[in-house]
């Protein structure tokens, strides 16, 4: 029976390899991490991450050939295939902070594989690392090795959190990267016959390591960038009084182009996009590449402007102040279906207009009031660092920000509405109720376009959606407060 040990019960590791132990029957699947209370809540019926389809599949498996376990070298010295999936934060100090991938996590982990295997292993790479990772472990593998032989794998995961199920299931594409020895190809094989249960064999694609380890960053940054583009566009909209999503649409309807992360928004989020962006741009510096690293900043760099261009909406639209007013934020998490709040854009609009001394009251129905006070909390970079290396949230934040469990509860009393998620439910509030128990004039800030403006406005309120002509109302306002 071929056993398969996945270090790191996160985002990327539990929901991989919950389904390979649904779809390969015949394989052990363990999945291991340090963290006594995540491991716990994987053996619990109350799981530590939220995503559609989970539930049922971990429970299909949940122990028949899918263990959670916090006992780390018993099963990393008995597995035959080694999944890493730990965390690869930015640096927050030192050489490239605040760009280059933090390897610790990395490399303990490398370093706990040669201490405790006896056998030969495959090691595959599951987290999002810079490229070359693979020839760090590979070094610390091969000097540590005590005659054992170790083959470094790159396969990189391209889930989209909310639909992270489907994208295992039936995904566009498998990615394997070994090297182009004998041994290396054999472990690529090896990989392969285990996907090659449920994902066309004309799915998985295989290439050497660095290709696999440069590409998830550049899938990544691609997708990044038409959501810059589009926003960019967003802001030319509202100055010409275009309508972005009629421009989006046209464009979308070029089969090279295609309709997909087309949507103007607050900005993106997420775990991945902005880190792998600052990753890219750190090598391409590191690589002489400097015209190259300034291209990819620029990303970035559009996506902190839609998100304080939304936050002087919001601010020069209530008489320049949102001081002691209370403004109602709907969704904190980065995006519908997932609980995860990491790099959510709802952080820098909240940050923003607490910075102009406004009372906020959140209401998001998978994000808890605890998580919410640490991210508001917290530096730019520490999310992805263990939480006990955190800051607790300082009293400031707690007397200017509330968590409600109720849209309407956030919204009473309000000044203004901010849509910062586009969960389903919020198409579908009373608006007419909310109206009625707001502070009058009433706005709504529609970071998402979740709404229809001209149905808002009959009902009384001002609205702004993004990219969208302007409200009467905000026509004269500067854009920027």
């Amino acid at each position: 029976m071929v056993k398969v040990c996945c270090i790191g019960a996160g985002y990327v590791g539990g929901p991989t390899m919950a389904v390979i132990a649904l779809k390969c029957p015949t394989i052990e699947v363990v999945v291991v991490d340090i963290s006594v209370t995540r491991i716990n809540a994987w053996n619990s019926d109350q799981l530590p991450i939220y995503e559609p389809g989970l539930e049922d599949v971990v429970k299909q498996c949940r122990g028949r050939n899918l263990f959670f376990s916090t006992d780390v070298e018993k099963h990393v010295y008995e597995a035959d295939i080694i999944f890493v999936s730990v965390n690869t934060p930015t640096k927050t100090r030192g050489l490239g902070a605040g760009k280059a991938a933090d390897l610790t996590y990395w490399e303990s982990a490398a370093r706990m594989i040669a201490d405790v295997s006896k056998s030969d292993k495959i090691v595959v790479e599951k987290s999002t690392v810079p490229v070359k990772t693979a020839e760090a472990i590979e070094k610390i593998l091969t000097h540590n090795s005590k005659g054992i032989n170790y083959q470094i794998l790159s396969n990189p995961e391209f889930l989209a959190e909310g639909t992270a199920i489907q994208d295992l299931l039936n995904p566009d594409r498998v990615l394997i990267g070994g090297r182009e020895t004998p041994g290396g190809q054999k472990a690529v094989q090896a990989l392969k016959d285990v996907y090659a249960h449920w994902v066309p064999e004309d799915r998985i694609i295989t290439t050497n390591l660095w290709s696999a380890e440069l590409s998830k960053l550049a899938a990544n940054a691609f997708l990044a960038q038409r959501i810059s583009s589009v926003n960019a566009i967003s802001a030319l909209c509202e100055a010409t009084g275009a309508n972005v999503s009629e421009v989006a649409y046209s464009v979308g309807k070029d089969s090279r182009i295609g309709p997909k992360f087309l949507n103007a928004s607050v900005g993106f989020g997420g775990s991945c996009f902005q880190k792998d962006i600052l990753n890219l741009v750190y090598i391409c510096e590191c690589n002489g590449l400097p015209e190259v690293a300034d291209y990819w900043k620029q990303v970035i760099k559009i996506n902190d402007y839609q998100k304080s261009r939304f936050v002087n909406r919001v601010v020069s639209s209530m008489f320049n102040t949102v001081s002691g007013k209370k403004i109602a934020v709907l969704g904190f998490a980065f995006k519908k279906d997932t609980g995860d709040t990491r790099e959510t854009p709802a952080i820098d609009v909240c940050k923003g207009l607490l910075g102009d001394k406004a009372t906020i009251s959140i209401y998001d129905p998978q994000v808890t009031e605890d998580q919410i006070q640490r991210d508001l909390a917290m530096n730019k970079f520490d999310w992805d660092h263990p939480i006990h290396l955190q800051p607790m949230s300082p009293t400031a934040v707690k007397q200017q920000v509330s968590v409600t469990w109720d849209a309407y509860e956030a919204t009473k009393g309000a000044h203004g509405v901010c849509i910062l998620t586009e969960w389903d439910e919020f198409k579908s509030l009373d608006y007419q109720r909310i109206h009625e128990n707001m502070q009058k004039p009433a706005f709504v800030f529609d970071g998402r376009n979740v709404v229809d403006p001209e149905k808002l406005r009959e009902i009384g309120f001002i609205v702004y959606s993004i990219g969208k002509p302007l409200d009467p109302w905000l026509k004269d306002l500067p854009a920027v407060a």
